[in-house]
């Protein structure tokens, strides 16, 4: 369920909204043990979702970082390779 949850801080370009969003929704999924809410439950499931990104978003702005960035194109490609090698795909 948390597979999705990547690093955000210190890469060039800097995160988008739609990413922070989905990481609290990975968050909160996870911590509630459900994917897709109930009814009953939905309000308080998308309050949380907004908070927890809310607080992401805060955190990324104040955090310093003490190298350069990263280049997400070239993270992804090692990531990519690492799998590749894991899994035994091409």
């Amino acid at each position: 369920m948390c597979r999705n949850i990547h690093t955000l801080h210190n890469y060039e370009p800097h995160a988008t909204s739609e990413e922070v969003h989905a990481a609290a929704l990975q968050y909160v999924r996870k911590i509630s043990g459900s994917t897709k809410p109930s009814k009953a439950n939905e309000e308080a499931f998308e309050r949380a979702v907004h908070e927890v990104a809310h607080a992401t978003q805060h955190l990324l702005d104040s955090l310093v970082a003490h190298g350069p960035a990263k280049d997400r194109a070239e993270e992804a490609a090692k990531a990519k390779a690492r799998a590749a090698i894991r899994f035994g795909t091409a």
